[in-house]
């Protein structure tokens, strides 16, 4: 959903838009249509400064705390994941960066203005986890409301652009209620990529797709950094985050408790698992030198050893007078590590 159309439908003189279902996205979106676009600008900068920034960021709900000093930074046209379980502040993370709530301490940037600030929720798209489109509406008519409360100036290929980047063109005139769960995603999508915006904030945007669907929104993701987009991805796949992400956060507790590269976070966590046969039990205490061995049924793992090492390893049991059934190099996986840093808490 494109943050330049939302608003409190609540608000004092709010005016209800004929056809459009209370609670809804564009019920939502409708009442606040953003004043035109010089009628606000970010401070002087902002194009240099990161997408996101975030310093000691907090939320409380009553006695619930959120977020206990949540401090990150996403720089321009980057993939960014922000990973974490279940209740650990990522909602309400997205909520705050996006000014659908307000913090109990702490600041936010977004694309160089406070969060919530008019301008740069105007080149903001976000796609909810949870959304609902009126079922009599086509696909163009969702996009096109939106492409007016957006006050984009050519409307028409703005919403043909959206819909030709999540493969949507050819049910353009098709009503939202016929549209599969996957279609419906694929919709969400667009909205949230009309107007070309420069910050994309996707919640679990493939959770209905199959996986065909989810390569497709992958790559969507890829192409939207190509061209300079910022892509801050709330999920928890970590496959997907493995998969597309240049850099990720892990939040825990409502805090940041690692953030990096994958390379940075999965370090040089290698192993490698051997079969091997015609050699005596613990003949590789010998080796002891060579990393750390442990016994896994019929496989023996050596962690620590470089892929570039398995040469090395057969032509020394070889050399013992074994023969090795299988070699089977290892890294360490975004959700070994995940699982890792939750269980040092």
């Amino acid at each position: 959903m494109s943050l330049g159309s939302w608003a409190d439908p609540g608000a004092p003189g709010a005016e209800a838009v004929p056809g459009i279902a209370p609670g809804s996205p564009a019920a939502q979106a409708a009442p606040g249509p953003l004043p035109p676009p010089d009628a606000a600008r970010p401070p002087p900068g902002s194009a240099r400064s990161p997408a996101v920034h975030t310093l000691e960021l907090a939320k409380s709900y009553r006695r619930t705390v959120a977020l206990r000093g949540l401090s990150m930074t996403v720089a321009r046209g980057e993939v960014f994941g922000f990973l974490g379980p279940n209740g650990a502040g990522k909602t309400t993370t997205v909520k705050l960066l996006l000014g659908l709530a307000r913090p109990t301490g702490g600041e936010a940037m977004v694309l160089g203005a406070p969060a919530g600030h008019v301008e740069s929720r105007r080149r903001v798209g976000y796609l909810p986890e949870l959304f609902r489109f009126q079922h009599w509406l086509t696909a163009r008519e969702v996009l096109t409301l939106h492409a007016r409360l957006l006050q984009l100036p050519r409307r028409d290929r703005a919403t043909a652009d959206a819909l030709a980047t999540v493969g949507l063109a050819g049910r353009a005139d098709t009503k939202v209620g016929t549209f599969s769960k996957g279609m419906q995603q694929r919709l969400g999508l667009a909205v949230a990529l009309v107007g070309d915006p420069e910050l994309v904030v996707l919640d679990e945007p493939t959770s209905a797709l199959d996986p065909v669907g989810r390569h497709e929104v992958r790559a969507i993701v890829r192409s939207l950094r190509d061209r300079g987009a910022t892509v801050f991805l709330n999920t928890h796949l970590l496959e997907e985050a493995e998969q597309v992400c240049d850099r990720v956060t892990v939040i825990d507790r409502g805090k940041a408790i690692a953030t990096g590269t994958l390379e940075e976070l999965l370090g040089q966590r290698t192993s490698v698992r051997l079969r091997v046969r015609g050699l005596p039990d613990g003949w590789w205490r010998a080796h002891a030198d060579l990393g750390a061995w442990s016994v896994e049924g019929e496989w023996l793992r050596l962690a620590g050893a470089p892929p570039e090492s398995v040469p090395e390893l057969v032509a020394m049991v070889v050399g013992r007078g074994g023969r090795v059934d299988a070699v089977v190099p290892e890294h360490q996986t975004l959700e070994d590590r995940f699982l890792e840093l939750l269980g040092a808490r």
